[in-house]
């Protein structure tokens, strides 16, 4: 397929209020309308009607502050204000000014250096970048968005993007690439991700060829050696266009654009828009180049201390808001004192000795315990495993297999959909982990469709638990207009958590074009307080837990295997989780979570107050290795 074909291809998908969505029939979104002005900005003239539209689009999305944000969506989120500039400015238009100094405004927070978090992580938290949301710390993509946008707005020699250009390489892996922002966790080091690699040496391109820049380099001609996804190659082809006197010897450019060529037409015409518009970025050989920036010299930056004005923004609210917060606090308490425990707390555990066992079954009559609280018959129903990121021979995820027998299950129970769900927090491109995992063959053997819940529609909703402080939570709209919402978590422990089980599997239900990648002010809120606020505002109707093989030590991602071999069902999630921990060996007393959803009484903790069907905890229950460091985490032991 030729590029003018997938322009044309881009301009049809335009929404017809002006702009483009992340998937079809959801309004237009800001980057994903960015993206594709760029790509069609190649054929200006051709296009004009196209670029027009979705420049108002953007337009009616801007803020009177001079920043840009979904005004349908979160409006702390105002990481799109730096892809709109760099739009703008690529599109030749004028008046950026007001748009810059609102940019160089909602810079990240300082992190206060202090011992404890110096021991979590080896960057340097004093450099300042760009947030995804107002009031936050600095992540990678957003950072590599600011400075890439006020280089191409010409102001490039501002301080702040000398520092947020260090702040990248101050987060880069030495021996090649990056992720979002951490290097190093609880002593462990992370794994670079490509599409913020190359991000990041897009922003860095025509400066010092410093040693991370040639590292990063390496790393992502060897990942587009072996890769097939067009996410990567895309970005990776803008990447080495923009370095192309530090190439590799071994990278063949006109093997790279082979390779996107050849996932464009496995995807059969079927592409999301984004990936559509960078496909047409990457193969795009006319004077176009967007993302091509003059020479800049980084000016070593003073680090400061100073807090972001954001912050200090936030904290001197409005006195109507105040009024208007505090009434809504009023009314949260009345619903919480009359709120009422789940009708029964109990909970199923079955023998599942292994993935090759018939896992249909075993649900089906663990699932007859139930039906009656939970029928699933001409419902529409979305379940949501938990799909962390991939690595080859690790049990991160929920088992495909199990996501398998659950579908079969809602089918043979005469569902009128099935949906699988997920945002993960940890990485953007979740088609790539959907195919690498397994769950993508799964997925289209059951004909079922999977939504990406990070870029799903935000849906606004009061905040039932008011633990983080937050007003309102927007989660993804697929979840919150579900039918019958199903947690499919898989067993593990949590180096922060302590477990990771049916209640912290709902961090994916809240978009990232909200919250970000990571999703970190979730955490920063306090995780046991952002988990239960979520689960009271979306409260799941049934939890499954892949306990046939679940993972012990320094979960979620680097622990170790431990098989276990049960299944895990019940409509309690505090009942359920409970049990889980009980199973590990962890007293779910301990655990912070668990004992605010007891408080809160979304369910029931006691052993005594959970009728245990099946197998008893004792015949399966397991010594689970906990996580280095996990003990100033938990509550302490009782004296």
């Amino acid at each position: 397929m030729d590029i003018h074909s997938l322009r044309s291809m881009l301009a049809e998908l335009a929404s017809p209020e002006g702009g483009w969505c992340y998937v079809p029939e959801q309004p237009a979104h800001l980057e994903p309308t960015c993206l594709a002005l760029l790509a069609l900005a190649g054929e200006r003239e051709r296009y004009a009607s196209q670029i027009d539209s979705g420049c108002r689009f953007l337009e009616a999305n801007a803020s009177g502050d001079g920043a840009y944000r979904l005004l349908r969506g979160r409006y702390e989120a105002t990481w799109p204000t730096a892809l709109v500039l760099f739009t703008r400015a690529a599109l030749g238009q004028s008046d950026l000014q007001p748009v810059a100094k609102r940019l160089l405004e909602l810079r990240g927070q300082v992190l206060k250096n202090d011992p404890e978090f110096a021991d979590m992580i080896d960057i340097d938290v004093r450099l300042r970048g760009w947030p995804w949301a107002e009031g936050n710390f600095s992540w990678v993509e957003p950072t590599a968005w600011g400075c890439l946008a006020l280089r191409r707005a010409g102001f490039g020699h501002d301080p702040a993007v000398s520092e947020g250009l260090q702040l990248l390489l101050d987060r880069a892996f030495d021996e090649g690439g990056i992720n979002y922002g951490n290097r190093k966790v609880l002593g462990r080091m992370t794994e670079p991700i490509p599409t913020p690699t190359a991000l990041m040496l897009l922003a860095l391109q025509a400066t010092d060829e410093t040693p991370r820049v040639l590292a990063a380099i390496n790393y992502l001609a060897e990942h587009t050696r072996h890769s097939t996804d067009l996410e990567h190659l895309c970005w990776a082809k803008l990447a080495f266009a923009a370095h192309a006197d530090h190439l590799p010897d071994s990278l063949s450019l006109t093997r790279l654009d082979n390779a996107i060529c050849h996932a464009l037409e496995k995807s059969e015409g079927k592409l999301p828009i984004v990936r559509l518009a960078l496909a047409i970025l990457a193969l795009d050989e006319t004077d176009s180049k967007p993302f091509r920036l003059p020479p800049l010299a980084i000016t070593k930056s003073e680090t400061t201390n100073q807090q972001s004005p954001i912050g200090n923004q936030q904290s001197s609210t409005r006195f109507l808001e105040r009024i208007k917060s505090g009434a809504r606090n009023f009314f949260i308490r009345g619903m919480s004192a009359i709120r009422q425990f789940p009708e029964s707390s109990a909970v199923h555990i079955a023998e599942a000795p292994s993935y090759d066992a018939d896992l249909v079954s075993i649900l089906k009559q663990q699932f007859e315990h139930f039906v009656a609280a939970v029928p699933l018959a001409g419902k529409r129903v979305v379940l949501k495993p938990n799909l962390v990121e991939y690595q080859r021979n690790k049990v991160i995820n929920t088992d495909p297999r199990v996501v398998s027998a659950v579908i079969e299950l809602c089918k043979q129970e005469g569902a009128a959909e099935v949906v699988v769900a997920e945002g993960p927090g940890h990485w953007r491109n979740v088609s790539f982990l959907v195919d690498e995992s397994g769950l993508g063959e799964v997925l289209q053997r059951h004909k079922v469709p999977f939504v990406d819940l990070n870029h799903d529609e935000p849906f606004k909703m009061l905040n039932l638990g008011r633990l983080t402080r937050l007003d309102y939570l927007y989660l993804a709209r697929t979840v919150a207009q579900a039918d019958v919402f199903i947690s499919l978590p898989k067993l593990k422990t949590h180096h922060w958590a302590g477990a990771t089980l049916s209640l912290k599997n709902l961090f994916g239900i809240l978009p990232g074009i909200c919250y970000g990648w990571p999703k970190n002010e979730l955490h920063w809120r306090g995780i046991p307080n952002s988990i239960i606020d979520i689960a009271l505002t979306c409260t799941p109707h049934l939890a499954v837990v892949d306990g046939i093989v679940g993972m012990e030590g320094d979960g979620p991602l680097n622990g170790t295997a431990k098989p276990v071999g049960v299944l895990v069902m019940g409509a309690d999630l505090v009942a359920v989780d409970s049990t889980c921990c009980r199973l590990m060996g962890l007293d779910p007393q301990r655990v912070p979570y668990l004992v605010l959803g007891l408080q809160k009484k979304l369910g029931r903790m006691a052993d005594a107050e959970i009728p245990q069907l099946g197998l008893t905890i004792a015949a399966k229950a397991q010594e689970f290795a906990l996580p280095p460091k996990i003990e100033k985490h938990l509550i302490a032991k009782p004296a």
